[in-house]
């Protein structure tokens, strides 16, 4: 395998749960190729470098194996190396979630009336 489109692999790599979802961040802009926006059906190859944004924070990454199959997270993991600049910036960002909780964090949508108030008295 030369190469495989960049949201089959992102949905191997487990970066998104869903194959549809790694289609959508990559038409959002939130996975590019070096600095450049791509779209989903671009094919990658071992030794590019990507940047992804999702719910679990930003990831730089080199992409070392290519897979069109999800399998094990053990497996997943192997599919890339993390830049050590990238991995210093995620702790750092947990370090500061632990410290300082987001009180909105709790809230899902629009806030009630009572949530409202219960932000406003903290």
């Amino acid at each position: 395998m030369d190469s495989v489109r960049i949201d089959k692999w992102l949905w191997a790599a487990r970066f998104f749960k869903t194959r549809s979802l790694a289609t959508q961040a990559v038409e959002a802009g939130k996975v590019r190729l070096g600095e450049e926006r791509i779209k989903p059906a671009r094919n990658i190859r071992p030794g590019d470098k990507l940047r992804i944004e999702n719910e679990s924070g930003l990831f730089d990454v080199v992409v070392v194996e290519l897979s069109d199959k999800r399998g094990p997270a053990a497996v997943a993991q192997g599919l890339y190396a993390e830049t050590p600049e990238s991995a210093a910036r995620r702790v750092a960002a947990a370090e500061q979630k632990r410290w300082f909780h987001e009180p909105a964090d709790s809230i899902k949508g629009r806030p009630t009336k009572r949530d409202r108030r219960l932000l406003d008295r903290q």
